[in-house]
């Protein structure tokens, strides 16, 4: 969300802005708001003086009463100013209630406006214009033909869709034995990496109020995504950086404990609305998966240099399994609307000869800062607002797809990653049942 200020006096620059992300729907919002705000302002000064009026007059009232006692016209003339005291009041009362009701409306437009993308963001209206920068590792073709990943995990006994469909529906899965023990050892191995590179370990709520949802998100994805709970005002994770930034909210975060770098486990659910093609069956886009995730909050001049740093630690997980990776810069139509960078790390698929994503690494500056009044204070002792950022650490269903086909042998095994088989109980490989 933006601030009122910088829109009320840079309104080109924010349809400038609404124009790169080629949502011009959204234009008239930027004249509607400047007008509602303008009223608003008329409406709270005109509250302002009245306040100011009526504290003079409800002095003057008591002087005069007590005047009253031997002056019968000042009696008189305190039960007129009295008079004028109370007709302020009401009128008062309405012009509150009017502020409320502009503030509401104020608000709710703000919410749809998008924040202010960096200059460094290629511009273009969806992800077919996002932009490869750099590949890591060499992106081979074997040989032998890899099966669909669903189909490497039944040679292990590994998964069963068929019991997830009759307990749950469509989109779940049981994941069984060695294929269970390996979605855990990435979990697991995530989790360490972060800890190593100096994050914090948390595992944070799994259910969070709707004003923290209205605070991490935008409406469009919080309607497309997140499940409430009936009844309550409570909403279950899609992804733990919600619960996770909302652990700061309404806080001022002493300027020594900046940057706050935090890493999480959680189970999320998602709605995942809409079709989707052959690729996206199996396990790679369902209701419900766990993740190790990654954010930071920090001062607006060091957002960018986390930035770099958090897309780059995905890079180095997926190297160390031996996983191709490639970056890919988002365009500006494929940023959500409080992103005001992000990219997102891919992972070689050898069966589709293709590359898919596996981490999203965004910077929303002070876009969820400023919704949740998430803090701290400057060297000069002024209250400004933090940055935040996040970034996938580890998404087991789309990364066991990117390691075992990355890893499949011509024989139907599985090589371990050599960081893994600490999590493996030591095993190197994997075979499947007919060979076990």
């Amino acid at each position: 969300m933006l601030d009122m200020k910088f829109l009320r006096e840079n309104p080109d620059v924010v349809k400038e802005n609404i124009k790169k992300k080629f949502q011009e729907g959204k234009l008239p919002l930027v004249d509607e708001v400047l007008l509602l705000d303008a009223e608003n302002r008329a409406v709270m000064n005109e509250a302002q003086a009245l306040r100011a009026e009526r504290n003079t007059l409800s002095k003057q009232v008591g002087v005069l009463m007590g005047q009253g006692k031997k002056d019968p016209s000042k009696q008189e003339e305190a039960e007129a100013l009295k008079a004028k005291v109370t007709a302020q009041a009401q009128r008062l009362g309405e012009l509150e209630k009017k502020e409320t009701e502009l503030a509401e409306r104020i608000r709710k437009i703000m919410l749809q406006i998008p924040q202010i993308i960096d200059d460094s963001v290629p511009i273009g209206p969806d992800d077919s214009a996002n932009v490869e920068v750099e590949r890591f590792g060499e992106a081979l073709v074997p040989d032998f033909e890899i099966p669909y990943h669903t189909q490497i995990m039944e040679s292990f006994d590994g998964i069963d869709m068929d019991a997830a469909g009759r307990v749950s529906g469509n989109g779940f899965y049981y994941l069984l034995g060695d294929i269970a023990r390996l979605h855990e050892a990435v979990l697991a191995y995530g989790r360490d990496f972060m800890i190593d590179k100096g994050f914090t370990y948390c595992i944070p709520p799994f259910m969070i109020h709707g004003s923290v949802v209205e605070g991490v998100m935008s409406q469009t994805d919080m309607d497309s995504m997140m499940y409430k709970i009936e009844g309550e005002d409570l909403y279950l994770i899609g992804t733990s950086e919600h619960s996770m930034i909302g652990r700061f909210i309404d806080q001022i975060i002493p300027t020594e404990k900046l940057p706050q770098t935090l890493t999480s486990y959680s189970p999320c659910f998602r709605k995942e609305k809409g079709a989707h093609g052959i690729e996206e069956r199996g396990i790679y886009r369902i209701h419900q998966f766990e993740k190790q995730e990654m954010i930071v909050v920090c001062r607006p001049e060091e957002s960018m240099e986390w930035y770099e740093k958090l897309w780059q630690y995905s890079v180095e997980l997926f190297r160390s399994f031996d996983i191709p990776v490639r970056q890919l810069e988002c365009c500006s139509g494929d940023l959500a609307d409080l992103k005001v960078k992000s990219c997102d790390i891919e992972a070689w698929s050898p069966r589709q000869q293709k590359y898919f994503e596996v981490c999203s690494c965004s910077n929303l500056g002070d876009a969820q800062a400023r919704r949740l009044k998430i803090r701290y204070k400057d060297d000069s002792g002024r209250t400004q607002l933090a940055h935040t950022l996040n970034n996938t650490c580890v998404a087991p269903p789309r990364m066991l797809i990117a390691l075992l086909e990355n890893n499949l042998q011509p024989d139907g095994s599985v090589k371990i990653p050599k960081v893994l088989q600490p999590y493996m109980g030591g095993k190197e490989i994997l075979l499947p049942k007919s060979r076990s």
